[in-house]
């Protein structure tokens, strides 16, 4: 129970909008937030910085820089105690760490040699030893030594070095280092004040604190205002469109109007569209109920007229179960619930096997109404025993007498005397046959294609032979088997279909058209067939 509350407040309108609010709301905080910070961080650390200097710089004019060499050599000794009594009173007096003063080898400045060391470790509970006078360290790195140069050589006022990440177990500080000049204005020393960042910290956190409460509180009046007005003018109005749209899906019956529900445009805009949606809504459902009677009427009429073209070829097999001599297999597949494509086979006489195969131009009912219309002339015409070329001559006149709707077919017609396994044939405008021999794979018997009949009156096809042995196949086909394509639009080509016809040609007829089958649709995987895909295949076996 719990959990479906919880998924039922996760999947609400109001909680999704609000929430989203809260969170735009909080990561704009965090980025005023990172800004402000930045900002402030870095007046501050140049006021802090500046702050330091003046410091230093005030503490410089403490020292005499004309007498540093005679300090460490023991000479003016009662001026360097009073010195040093100063910087150590000032050191204490202004809060720093540490007050030193520093000669440095200007070879390299790789070392110095400390003259003043004043310090503090009361500021930040550090603890330093004061540098003795006359004390000599190397620099601690490079970049102290670029400073150092920069300071000596008066290439800036003074510097200041941030050591926020110490190594040496001393706190988080800053050092100023400011010139010392004698009299000549050539600088002499360097003076560095060491002063501690916990001030600065300490402003960041006071300011962070202000920056928070500051937007929280501007954030909670801004949530509490948003909420109330997009409750009100958007996600109440928007569950009464809901509300009217769940109803009148399930109850499919107009309800009572939404009208302008909303003071924004869009949401009235909406519930208005929704009324008028029931009203279009139940004119639709009325012209679809008749509109459904009409295409279940249309449907049967479709399957029933996909049984006629089916049960007008031979589809029971095997199609000769007493002849031993031959064995025969075919197959069409509609691109649509009927198609054009045709076959036929049938026996003459005892001596004598029909093979026809044919391709209507156009596809649905008109096309299978005209393959059936030609199957029977040319099946007639092949009974009386005429030859195919005559047959198909007689099929092109026919057809043009009445043909208004300018159609024409391709055909391949083929008589087979299966004594001999001659084969006498004709074709009008078809695709070529393919023979495989006995000890061979099959290849495409290529002739010369007389014109798709009716297309022209009085064309005189032409007859010609194919020899069959014992063990050789013969396989007729339409356009759709080498012209099937992929989705990138590429066909699967003859070669694709000998190389298909190859990998069973030891097998029975059925066999080899199931695999080619197989291969074209492997080849066009999810794209739409857009032909129909006829073939028949024969095997000789003579006596």
């Amino acid at each position: 129970m719990l959990k479906e509350k919880i998924r039922r407040l996760y999947s609400s309108m109001a909680f999704n909008i609000i929430g989203g609010v809260i969170i735009l709301l909080l990561v704009n905080y965090a980025i005023i937030s990172a800004v402000s910070l930045s900002i402030f961080s870095e007046v501050f650390n140049t006021e802090y910085s500046t702050t330091s200097y003046h410091m230093a710089d005030t503490a410089t004019t403490l020292i005499n820089g004309d007498h540093l060499d005679e300090y460490l050599n023991g000479e003016e000794f009662d001026e360097y105690i009073q010195t040093k009594s100063y910087l150590d009173t000032y050191c204490s007096r202004i809060g720093v760490s540490l007050i030193y003063v520093i000669m440095v080898d200007r070879s390299d400045y790789g070392r110095f040699v400390s003259v003043f060391n004043a310090v503090d470790n009361s500021v930040d509970n550090s603890n330093y030893t004061a540098w003795e006078l006359g004390h000599r360290r190397d620099t601690t790195n490079d970049e102290y030594r670029r400073k150092y140069r920069e300071v000596y050589e008066q290439a800036v006022p003074y510097e200041t070095v941030y050591r926020m990440n110490t190594t040496d177990g001393q706190k988080p500080h800053i050092t100023t280092l400011a010139p010392i000049k004698d009299s000549a204005g050539d600088v002499a020393a360097i003076l560095c004040l060491q002063r501690p960042i916990s001030e600065l910290t300490s402003a960041r956190r006071a300011f962070m604190v202000r920056i928070s409460l500051i937007t929280l509180m501007a954030a909670a009046v801004l949530i509490f205002a948003i909420h109330v007005y997009l409750k009100r003018e958007f996600v109440q109005p928007v569950k009464k469109v809901s509300r009217e749209a769940v109803r009148f899906a399930t109850e499919n019956t107009r309800g009572k109007p939404l009208g302008r529900i909303s003071r924004l445009d869009e949401i009235s805009n909406l519930a208005q569209s929704i009324d008028r949606m029931e009203e279009e809504m139940e004119k639709y459902i009325k012209n679809l109920t008749a509109a459904t009677v009409e295409r279940e009427r249309i449907s049967s009429e479709l399957h029933f007229a996909r049984s006629i073209q089916r049960n007008a070829i031979p589809n029971v097999f095997p199609a000769f179960p007493d002849r031993t001599e031959f064995d025969i297999y075919a197959s069409m597949t509609p691109a649509k619930e009927v198609g054009g494509d045709f076959y036929n086979f049938f026996l003459v006489d005892d001596d004598h096997l029909a093979l026809i195969i044919g391709d209507v131009s156009g596809k649905g009912v008109p096309a299978a109404l005209y393959m059936m219309i030609v199957n029977i002339f040319i099946s007639q015409g092949a009974r009386m025993g005429e030859k195919p070329g005559v047959t198909l001559s007689f099929i092109n006149n026919t057809m043009l007498e009445n043909n208004r709707e300018d159609m024409f077919v391709t055909v391949w017609l083929g008589i087979l005397e299966i004594s001999t396994g001659r084969i006498t044939a004709a074709n009008a405008g078809h695709e070529d046959a393919a023979i495989c021999h006995k000890d061979g794979g099959f290849e495409l018997f290529r002739t010369k294609h007389d014109l798709v009949a009716g297309a022209m009156l009085d064309i005189e096809y032409n007859d010609f032979e194919i020899q069959l042995q014992k063990g050789d196949k013969l396989f007729i086909y339409t356009d759709g088997v080498p012209e099937a394509t992929d989705i990138e639009n590429n066909m699967f080509t003859l070669d694709r279909m000998i190389d298909a016809l190859n990998e069973k040609k030891e097998d029975t007829p059925q066999a080899v058209l199931e695999n080619v089958r197989h291969r074209v649709d492997e080849f066009a995987g999810e794209a739409p067939q857009f032909d129909d895909l006829t073939m028949l295949c024969l095997a000789y076996y003579g006596d």
